[in-house]
Parts: C-alpha cells; structure tokens; sequence
C-alpha cells in the first residue's frame, strides 16, 4: 500500500487488518484490528489524527483529515459507505456513514446511529444514538427501526469476513480474455440485501 512517514510519524496497521494496496496512509494514522480499508481510499494524517477502531470499515473513495490538532475517529465496527468524507468528526461505536455523505468539523455520529446517503452533518451537529440523519443539510428525522438496526449489524458483518478473505486470497492477477465455460460464483453463506428489499420481505 502507498504509505508515508512525515514529520517522523508514521501510520500503524494492525496485522489482522486489511487495507488495500490502492489505498493511501499518511503520516498520524491508526487502522486497529479487524479493519477493513479499500481501494483508493484516503487517510491523511498529516494535521490531525486518523483513528479506525477494530472492527471497523472505511469503503472505496473515502477520505479522512482534520485540521491540527482534532482527530478523526470511527469507533468499533463503524461503517462508512463508498466515497463518504470525514472530516474532524467522530463516529460512534456500530454507527453507519451512507455512500456519499459528508460528515464535518467537531460533528459527533453516536452508537448505532445512522447518516443516509448523500447526507451532509454540519460542523458541531450531534446525531443521536440510534437516529437516523438525513438531508441536506442532515436532520434527524426518526429512532432507527430494530431491523434497520440488525440490518447493520449483518452488513458489517460481512466486511470482517471479506477482510478475512482479503488477507487470504487478494491477489493481482492477469485477466482473462473471456469469462470460463461454467464460471463459478462466490460460495458465500447467504448475506445480506439491500435494506429496500429487507423491508418489501424479500
């Protein structure tokens, strides 16, 4: 992976994390056990400290900074979607980021909350345990449902096993020119689906 001292610091991976060999570490970064970091995402630690908590995943495009002397931290098992941006803020323990969001300076995502997509959390906001915010800027708009929440739960879930199977298997390769006769697909125990179908019973 591209990784940088600077200023004589320099990032800390825990051995039982994945972080992808796309991905960018620089400088004052943490990344605990169990994390999973992907490709093209962002951790610059070059003002602030950036802190992933065990068990916790940072998906592809994501960017993590703060200004001097404010970290940036995900709690255990948090959750941020592809191409959110942290900045400054911390999120709580088990709390979902959605793909796109933005989350600002001195914000604060607690337990088991929820920032939908797309969302934008204002510098200072304070979204509550297990709210959902939402909007632009974010709002909180309602108590997440014990579906929604267990939804969650089971898609992290998912994430510590693919950094499992990433530190296993992940490999470059040469591709193919055409897919196989009979091309096999991932033997997964069942997963999870989207939380629109969870929520329509299928």
């Amino acid at each position: 992976m591209p990784c940088y001292e600077i200023d004589g610091l320099r990032p800390v991976v825990h051995p039982s994390a994945f972080v992808h060999p796309d991905a960018v570490l620089i400088g004052d970064v943490i990344v605990g056990a169990r994390c999973y970091v992907a490709p093209l995402a962002s951790l610059r630690g070059d003002f602030g400290r950036i802190i992933l908590e065990q068990g916790s995943n940072l998906q592809d495009n994501c960017v993590m900074h703060g200004f001097p002397n404010l970290d940036t931290i995900v709690e255990e098992d948090g959750h941020i979607g592809h191409a959110a941006v942290l900045h400054g803020c911390r999120i709580g323990r088990n709390a979902l980021v959605g793909m796109n969001a933005v989350v600002m300076d001195n914000a604060i995502v607690g337990d088991s909350a929820v920032v939908a997509a797309c969302a934008f959390v204002k510098a200072d906001m304070v979204v509550p345990p297990r709210m959902l915010a939402a909007g632009i800027p974010a709002k909180v708009v309602r108590e997440l449902t014990v579906q929604e929440m267990d939804w969650k739960v089971d898609g992290t879930r998912c994430y510590h096993e693919l950094t499992v199977r990433s530190l296993a298997t992940l490999k470059p390769c040469v591709p193919l020119a055409e897919p196989e006769a009979n091309r096999p697909k991932f033997d997964l125990p069942p997963g999870i689906v989207p939380l629109v179908d969870l929520k329509r019973g299928k």
